[in-house]
């Protein structure tokens, strides 16, 4: 079983707990960094699958939102904008500047996966999306509150998701992607998982793993069905390595200084 070790990290007043496989590889080898998903969400159901990760050689990092598991802060002040930059400041501190990235996001974190992909561009070698959320522009930066405020009024809008500028991202993403499906998901509608499959039909070299047997909370899934979960790391580290020396070649050239 791969170590880990535990981090704290101080960001915009709130004390955010993780994990960190560490190593000392200069920045070569792909970081995973693996975001939970929202209510009861933590990052203790992704241990298992951060460890089958790292035993394949990346390091690993998983940390718990602001108001979720062993980090501060009340979960009805976070919003989208805040997981984005919450994850953005603990990349930030524990990755190496330049370092191929591999995020994988539960939920509502597909948004902060495609967020990330964003922000990233070319650094992000892989994605994994696992029965992914995408949502409005205006839900972006409303705290989610108790769940009768503005932020749920806006997300139970119909199709106010359809315009969502994470389909966008997702839509130019080149590089390689899986989306995890649970043969049954009472929460994600089939017309969002069926618009985050088409967008990375386009560019992306892209994978559509189906569980028949599981549902909504892949986290969970993933914690107790070992085989399930090496399936999802192999499909998201087969053929990423070409993706991962492109990064490392960029980041050579730029510090360089060559053109």
């Amino acid at each position: 079983m791969s170590e880990l070790f535990s981090f704290a990290h101080v960001h915009d007043g709130e004390l955010l707990r993780g994990v960190d496989s560490g190593g000392d590889d200069g920045g070569r080898a792909a970081t995973v960094v693996l975001l939970h998903g929202a209510g009861i969400g933590s990052k203790e159901r992704l241990i298992p699958l951060l460890q089958d990760f790292v035993a394949r050689g990346c390091r690993g990092i998983a940390f718990d939102f602001s108001g979720h598991g062993e980090s501060s802060g009340a979960l009805g002040e976070l919003s989208l904008r805040r997981r984005f930059e919450q994850a953005v400041a603990v990349i930030d501190a524990r990755v190496p500047a330049g370092a191929p990235l591999i995020p994988v996001g539960f939920s509502m974190s597909g948004q902060t996966v495609a967020d990330l992909a964003g922000h990233y561009g070319q650094r992000v070698a892989a994605l994994g999306l696992c029965a992914p959320a995408v949502y409005g522009a205006e839900a972006w930066s409303v705290e989610f509150g108790d769940g009768d405020g503005r932020f749920s009024e806006i997300i139970r809008t119909p199709d106010s998701w359809r315009k969502a500028p994470a389909l966008d991202v997702l839509r130019a993403y080149e590089g390689h992607a899986v989306l995890a499906v649970p043969g049954t998901d009472a929460i994600i509608p089939p017309a969002v998982t069926a618009a985050v499959a088409h967008a990375l039909t386009l560019r992306a070299r892209f994978t559509r793993l189906d569980l028949p047997g599981a549902e909504h909370m892949l986290g969970l899934w993933f914690h107790d069905h070992a085989e399930d979960r090496r399936r999802f790391v192999d499909a998201v580290l087969t053929g990423i390595g070409e993706a991962v020396s492109e990064t490392l070649e960029e980041v050579e050239e730029e510090g360089a200084g060559l053109p």
